[in-house]
């Protein structure tokens, strides 16, 4: 991005927990359900037995919310659309 000119707003979803609100908002931005965006290979999902919710998008955030190494990212928002950051060409898709 900072190649293209742009200066990222860098979230560290850790110290700052993306609320439920600000998941379903990156999940519309996405075109995605959340258990479209979600690291299913990640301990915390698999320790905890999420597998469970991958099918109910509020219990899902829920989870998100409370164990938030689970999220996908980097997400990169533009306006009212947002990618996944991996791999990093799909951030040219918003330029």
């Amino acid at each position: 991005m900072r190649d293209n000119g742009i200066e990222p707003n860098i979230i560290e979803y850790l110290k700052d927990i993306p609320t439920g609100t600000t998941l379903k908002d990156l999940a519309a931005k996405l075109g995605k359900h959340p258990n479209q965006f979600v690291r299913k290979g990640e301990a915390d999902f698999k320790e905890n037995n999420l597998q469970e919710t991958l099918n109910n998008d509020r219990a899902l955030i829920a989870a998100m919310t409370h164990f938030p190494k689970i999220i996908e990212r980097p997400i990169v928002v533009k306006g009212d659309k947002a990618v996944i950051g991996r791999p990093p060409e799909n951030v040219l898709k918003l330029l």
